[in-house]
């Protein structure tokens, strides 16, 4: 149970009571594996639903508060307004504002949340940051100066006070202050941010990057990161990473003036601009991906159970993380060594084609598939908990990394059958859901 309350985003956003833990959790487990955004937008339409006949205002806490981790910041002012004089409401609200560039209103929202119990210096250090962004710098720096005790102990004091240094334009100290509040808290989106946009002002792209990508790695996330992101991507010419952060920032914000545009602007260039040197080395890539694993002199055990796993190439391999591998009944540690050493013999990785950053690893995935309904990409979609599995069958969605219909759907019964205590009673029931959606696995 307490591993369910940690990791599951639904019982997240049920947890009694929903409080200042919860919501930490809840951004713990979207920043370890952002393809959970797709179970919590499923989790907050199903509370809505279920919950539009008499909705209280605990559940538009929950509801607003989720909203806002997706970063749709209207609707979850909308839903916090209605949560009543709860500080977590008000705090959020704040962040919402924030992010809406209402900054007086978003003062108001902290100074509401200090009052209603939430944390006081958390929520004061957040109306610093308001009043500074919306033009009171000395009241800003009245309120950093009553919190100087926690220096050296707040990540957020350390943020705020370098914030006030860059907007003097002393962006050498700004950056000690950030560095500061990295070392307390490693992922602080704005001081990732603030250093990305530090590093880009001087030029240092691959460290602005880094950065950028860091940023964007926690909820919720900055638009502006995606966008600054794009930018340092199309100045390199890697037209199809920058594409990707614009089509975010657009699945965030349909409407967003400056992704429209930038997106059209990429799309273009991307279809305008040939790099024959990068042409050439993905046709390599390519090739050294076809390679058959047979060619390799692996154990017959290895051999036994990547053939059982309908893994034939390299490429095969690429889009096979260490999980499932380990998942495959009698694989174990010395198969998974051997298989890691023939992968990095040819520079490549176990589950490569399925991270992001890399144009070459973008080119293994296929592109979003734009001819699909609404309702048809609502379905691949769905959470694998809403099948309803038995208890064995989830174990292995599990040990397999299968969190939604669409890719569960990509796997073949050999590949689900390889996966240990997973039987033909637990692959008929399978089969069997999902037909109920007119679904069927790979293959069949």
């Amino acid at each position: 149970m307490a591993e369910l309350m940690t990791t599951d985003v639904r019982a997240l956003l049920d947890r009694q009571p929903f409080d200042h833990s919860a919501v930490a959790d809840l951004r713990e487990v979207l920043g370890r594996d952002p393809s959970r955004y797709r179970t919590l937008r499923d989790a907050v339409a199903a509370m809505k639903e279920r919950e539009k006949e008499d909705m209280k205002p605990d559940i538009y806490l929950r509801v607003g508060l989720g909203e806002v981790l997706l970063g749709r910041y209207k609707k979850g002012l909308e839903q916090l307004t209605k949560a009543g004089d709860v500080g977590l409401a008000h705090f959020h609200r704040g962040i919402a504002l924030a992010n809406l560039q209402r900054w007086t209103e978003a003062a108001e929202a902290f100074a509401a949340a200090s009052a209603a119990g939430y944390d006081t210096k958390q929520a004061e250090l957040h109306r610093a940051g308001a009043l500074r962004r919306g033009g009171h710098v000395e009241a800003a720096q009245t309120i950093l100066g009553g919190l100087a005790n926690l220096d050296g102990s707040s990540a957020e004091y350390h943020y705020q006070r370098g914030s006030l240094l860059a907007a003097d334009g002393e962006l050498a100290d700004a950056s000690v202050e950030f560095e500061k509040a990295l070392s307390l808290d490693r992922d602080h989106t704005g001081a990732l941010f603030e250093l990305a946009y530090i590093n880009d002002l001087f030029g240092n792209d691959e460290t602005a990057v880094e950065y950028y990508k860091r940023c964007t790695q926690r909820p919720p996330v900055p638009l502006a990161a995606l966008i600054n992101l794009g930018v340092l991507y199309e100045d390199e010419m890697r037209f199809r990473e920058a594409e990707a952060c614009y089509r975010q920032v657009l699945a965030f914000d349909p409407n967003h003036p400056r992704a429209r545009l930038f997106f059209k602007d990429c799309r273009a260039s991307k279809d305008m601009y040939y790099d024959e040197e990068a042409e050439r080395g993905f046709t390599v890539l390519k090739q050294l991906l076809e390679i058959p694993v047979t060619d390799f002199e692996l154990s017959v055990r290895s051999r036994n159970c990547l053939r059982k796993m309908n893994i034939r190439t390299l490429g095969d391999l690429t889009r096979t993380t260490e999980a499932a591998l380990l998942a495959s009944k009698n694989f174990g540690e010395t198969s998974l060594s051997e298989i890691k050493e023939m992968m990095t013999s040819k520079g490549l990785r176990l589950g490569m084609a399925l991270e992001g950053g890399e144009r070459a690893t973008n080119d293994l995935r296929a592109e979003p598939i734009e001819e699909l309904s609404q309702e048809e990409k609502a379905l691949l979609a769905k959470s694998i908990s809403d099948l309803n599995l038995s208890v064995r069958a989830r174990k292995c969605m599990t040990k397999l990394g299968i969190q939604t219909v669409g890719e569960l759907i990509i796997h073949t019964g050999d590949e689900l059958m390889e996966c240990k205590n997973f039987g033909v009673t637990s692959l008929n029931e399978v089969r069997e859901k999902l037909t109920e959606f007119n679904l069927k696995l790979k293959n069949e």
